[in-house]
Parts: structure tokens; sequence; C-alpha cells
């Protein structure tokens, strides 16, 4: 299958790094324009060079703003004030006692991964249906399933990004735009390295780490490994296609078959 995405721009949210470096890279590669997003400018523009040398002849842009706010929101916008595919990736995680959660923690999870989401949603959503084309993806998680005791604000938040994406498609039904969540399973980055050492003994080398988490934190992963950037991405390349035309209102899975069910 070719994929080709000329012509097209994309703006994939937290994208300096993991999960959405990768898709930024996976999407220029395809052709597509990308914006490349993060809250600090310095930082954005070390990743678009980064990721320029990794998609070489690529056209990205540069979008320093902080989308878990209306200003990051409107600033995005006048960068780019046009995109056809639209990929809410940003998202904050951790473990924490579940009584320990304060209420402040609970709505910052709630800013920063749902309603940073919904913004761009609002804010693109009627250009593309007026085009009559285009692509909106949330990044969801296997937590948004398979709730993790040590982090229920994390998997609360992916779960509302199933509710409202499956609620988005609806709004877009007939219009040649498609609405999809991608839910991730337990991924490869460095965040999740991070994690990965809050749970297991720091002491221990990454490999043998990696699956003393896997053994004892994700039993239920048949891949039986942590999930490259690259492989979540691929799917959001195709999700962004003319190739998926008749998938949307879905919640495609990315898991390493981590979810305990046949459907979705």
């Amino acid at each position: 299958m070719q994929i080709d995405l000329t012509g097209r721009t994309a703006l994939v949210t937290g994208s300096t790094q993991g999960i959405g470096a990768a898709i930024a890279v996976a999407l220029a590669r395809a052709g597509a324009r990308v914006g490349v997003n993060g809250r600090d400018e310095r930082k954005v523009a070390e990743s678009v060079e980064r990721l320029a040398r990794q998609a070489p002849g690529a056209e990205l842009v540069p979008v320093a703003a902080d989308v878990s706010h209306d200003e990051g929101a409107a600033r995005v916008a006048e960068v780019l004030p046009q995109v056809d595919v639209l990929v809410n990736n940003l998202g904050v995680f951790g473990a924490a006692d579940p009584l320990e959660i304060t209420d402040e923690e609970w709505r910052r999870y709630f800013e920063v991964n749902v309603l940073a989401a919904v913004r761009l949603t609002r804010l693109y959503l009627p250009g593309m249906t007026e085009r009559g084309w285009g692509r909106v993806q949330y990044v969801a998680s296997d937590s948004a399933v398979v709730i993790p005791a040590e982090m229920i604000h994390y998997g609360m938040s992916k779960t509302a990004l199933l509710a409202v994406s499956r609620g988005f498609a609806k709004k877009a039904a007939g219009t040649g735009v498609t609405v999809n969540s991608v839910i991730a399973g337990p991924t490869h980055t460095g965040g999740v390295e991070d994690f990965v050492y809050e749970l297991v003994d720091r002491e221990l080398p990454w490999e043998q780490a990696q699956r003393t988490f896997m053994r004892e934190h994700r039993p239920q992963s048949l891949l039986q490994r942590l999930i490259e950037p690259e492989e979540i991405a691929h799917m959001v390349v195709y999700l962004s296609s003319e190739q998926a035309s008749a998938t949307t209102g879905g919640a495609l899975r990315v898991d390493g078959g981590y979810i305990d069910a046949i459907l979705p």
C-alpha cells in the first residue's frame, strides 16, 4: 500500500518527543506538511531540526504553544490556520496512590489530556467539513479500557477521549471527515522508561527492567515487550490516508494484544 499525503497539512500536538515525534516523522515521510508542537520554543526548534534529519526534504512547521489553554490554541491557529489532519497526541501521565490524587491533579489531567483535544477539534473540524475532507485522531491508551490502579486519573482521561472521539465522529457523519481514536499499548518512550523505574528496581539494566515491568505489571500483553513509537505511527498514518476513508468512529488498537477482548 502506497500512502501519499502530499498537499495535506497535519498538526501533531505534543510532538517534540516520544510517540508524537514518531508520528510527525511518519506523516512527513508520507508527504504531509507537519506542524511540530510543544510548549517551549527552543525545544520545538531543536525537535524540528532533529526530525528533519529523519525525514529529509520534509516541510516541518514549528508550532510553539501550550494547547492546554485557549491562548495556546489561538497561537496554533495563527501559525496553521488550515489543518487537514489533526492528531491529538498531547498527554501527561504518572503513577500515584489513588487516594492521594488531589482535586488539582484530577483537573490538570482532564485539562491537558481531554480539553486540549476538544479545543483543537472545535477549532479545525468546521473547516474540514466545509472542505469535505479531513482526519481527526486522538491518541488514547490501553489504560482507557484496563484502568491501572496506580494511574486512575490518567485512565479516566483516556476513557473520556474515546467518548469524545465517537461523539465528534457522529458530528462529522457524512461530511468526508473521519474521526478515530488510536489505543496505544505500553510503549517504549523516555517518559515510560522513567515510569517503569518508578515500579521496578532502578538498579536493573533497561532490558531486564522492561521484562520485569511487563511480567509484573502488564502480564496480559501478548507482545510481551514494549511497543516502539513507530508502530503507533504506522496506524496514525494509515488513518490519515485516503485508504482509510471508510474507517470512522472507531477505537483502533495498537496495544500488542494487551486488552483481553475481541472488539473493538
